[in-house]
């Protein structure tokens, strides 16, 4: 039994019809007339319309709805009639009381036409107007729900690891340093160390989705300084493969979950198709696939050691191409462009059993074998000119019986980002960070 003072989502008002509730909502368009006052309420689930005959002096529901503006937070209580004429699923509420919780300021600041920087300034408003903003973060918590599944299905332990950290956590990469007591600490760019300490400490299977930092200067659509890592690292593995086979399988669950759960609302606010990838994805070397892009002009002077963005869009689109899969793992990258901790084939020292992969040929995700063996991992950080008295406390990780293992880090934001067809990662995330953006 519903009582009057109960709230009612927009979308459970059919099974109300002729029974007075409550809903509450924003003011989203008023057309105040002369003899009728409409108002369309919506929440998070939908839009409604309100319709009130004007009563004249002493109609206190006429006098609240009056004072009414655009996006005003409001409580309305009302008898529920079916009215074919009303566009709004052919339902109004004929209100009873109007209760006004926090008139919002007029004008708005954003309206249709605001560009993406200044909506961003504005985000708390512009993602409550935009319903296909709002669907992001259902799909989100639909993705990562999909992903904890399938890694607690495969026993994977959830780890919380520290963000601060007394040494830069991988050589030459920009990391943010900031005050710690009198000394430096630096925000971590990753979980790696972390991670790999876990499984030194007997958690056979490790998964964390958490911040990451990372200060690079890069404004592109792709960039953020902050996001959020979605990590895994996984003990006693035979090879890296067995790391990619885990993650296509996370994926291939996670996104089935969002098409399940959203595909048609994806479908109807952004004209993208939710396609659930089949297993296994392609596989392709760094060199077979710099072999490809140069007899296409690629890298004419044969220079580049690492696929610019370019390279990836170029590889993602021959694969799909060839393939028809939109999903591509590229593997065994040199060691030049591969940080120490990655490990090396016997037979050719040269790369590393390390991928990333593309999606769409965006690059969502590295990941690789890690260098168990003490010896081998200090002349491995010397043969880059690191020295090891900064990092003893991850060099001594590996002294004491470290099995082999090998792990991923994935972009949440990136995943998103294809996934719902958006330009910008800046739109793929509540609050984006970036070199120029440090608020709201």
């Amino acid at each position: 039994m519903i009582h009057t003072t109960d709230r009612v989502l927009v979308s459970e008002l059919r099974e109300y019809v002729g029974r007075t509730v409550s809903v509450a909502g924003w003011a989203h368009t008023l057309r105040l007339l002369s003899k009728v006052q409409f108002v369309v309420v919506r929440d998070h689930t939908g839009m409604v319309q309100v319709t009130h005959r004007r009563g004249g002096a002493g109609d206190d529901v006429e006098a609240a709805l009056q004072q009414l503006t655009p996006e005003s937070a409001v409580r309305i209580t009302g008898r529920v009639a079916e009215n074919s004429i009303v566009k709004l699923h052919s339902l109004e509420i004929i209100p009873e009381r109007v209760e006004i919780l926090n008139r919002a300021e007029t004008p708005l600041p954003i309206g249709e036409q605001t560009g993406l920087e200044h909506r961003l300034d504005w985000r708390f408003l512009d993602v409550r107007r935009r319903p296909a903003a709002q669907l992001l973060f259902a799909v989100q918590t639909t993705l990562e729900q999909g992903m904890r599944e399938y890694a607690y299905g495969q026993g994977c332990t959830e780890m919380h690891t520290p963000k601060l950290m007394g040494t830069a956590s991988e050589s030459g990469a920009e990391v943010f340093e900031l005050g710690y007591f009198g000394r430096s600490a630096y925000l971590a760019q990753s979980p790696q160390f972390f991670k790999q300490m876990a499984i030194a400490a007997g958690i056979d299977r490790v998964f964390e989705i958490g911040p990451v930092f990372r200060a690079e200067p890069s404004f592109t659509s792709r960039h953020a300084t902050e996001f959020t890592g979605v990590d895994v690292e996984l003990a006693w593995i035979d090879g890296v493969e067995d790391v990619m086979a885990f993650e296509e399988r996370m994926l291939a669950h996670a996104i089935s979950r969002v098409a399940d759960a959203h595909g048609e609302a994806i479908r109807d606010a952004l004209g993208v198709e939710v396609t659930v990838p089949t297993v296994p994805f392609p596989r392709i070397t760094m060199a077979e696939a710099q072999e490809l892009l140069r007899a296409k002009g690629w890298d004419p002077q044969g220079v580049k050691e690492d696929l610019d963005p370019e390279g990836e869009r170029a590889i993602g689109a021959h694969l799909s191409e060839h393939t028809g899969h939109e999903w591509v793992f590229v593997t065994h990258y040199p060691t030049s462009v591969r940080p120490f901790y990655h490990m090396r084939p016997a037979d050719n020292p040269a790369v590393t059993l390390s991928f990333d992969l593309l999606w769409q040929g965006l690059e969502v995700t590295t990941g690789a074998q890690r260098e168990h063996r003490y010896d081998v991992l200090v002349k491995q950080a010397a043969a880059k000119g690191l020295r090891p008295e900064p990092m003893q406390d991850y060099l001594n990780v590996f002294r004491y019986g470290c099995p082999p293992h090998g792990g991923l880090g994935m972009g949440l934001g990136r995943i998103l980002m294809v996934l719902l067809g958006l330009d910008s990662i800046r739109e793929a995330t509540f609050l984006f960070r970036g070199p120029n953006r440090l608020t709201p």
